[in-house]
């Protein structure tokens, strides 16, 4: 099999925040050219040069999972799985093959204490094995708690950062 390539597929340049060009998530860079790729490629930002998407670097995520066709941008984070969608098709992680897909990704990642993550504009859902938790708007300075019994969530809360690293050190 051959190596994968973004080809005509830009949809990063759209969910993804670029720091370093102040680009927030969910617009269009202003270097992309959607469809084709990027205008300034020989001296994109050094997040730009080291990012790629599942798709590219993991052959379980078949060919529809493409986030051109999907419209579903996949990437790791430090808890897991991040699902990124295009604000444009905000129920395109709900249609099948994907929401079996993903569902089977949270049953594996469950057993491993990795969270599945969709995001969708400013919104974010927690995809369990068994349920999904509507988080909300998670801001800077939040953190996603889980309630787990054993290794399965039974709850999930958005906290202020500084009363997640309270209650992990064990204080109220």
């Amino acid at each position: 099999m051959s190596e994968r390539s973004c080809g005509d597929c830009t949809l990063c340049c759209k969910v993804m925040a670029v720091e370093a060009l102040g680009k927030p998530a969910d617009s269009w860079c202003s270097h992309c050219k959607p469809g084709r790729g990027c205008l300034t490629y020989e001296t994109r930002p050094e997040e730009c040069r080291h990012y790629s998407c599942l798709w590219l670097t993991d052959r379980w995520f078949g060919e529809h999972w493409k986030p051109s066709r999907s419209k579903l941008v996949l990437t790791l984070s430090k808890d897991g799985i991040e699902i990124r969608c295009d604000p444009g098709f905000p129920d395109a992680w709900h249609k099948e093959p994907f929401r079996s897909e993903i569902a089977r990704l949270a049953q594996a990642g469950e057993a491993e204490d990795l969270t599945v993550l969709v995001i969708v504009g400013q919104r974010m859902t927690l995809v369990t094995a068994t349920r999904e938790f509507d988080l909300g708007v998670v801001g800077p300075g939040e953190r996603i708690v889980r309630e787990l019994e054993g290794r399965s969530v039974v709850g999930a809360t958005v906290v202020k950062t500084s009363i997640a690293k309270d209650a992990a050190e064990g204080g109220d």
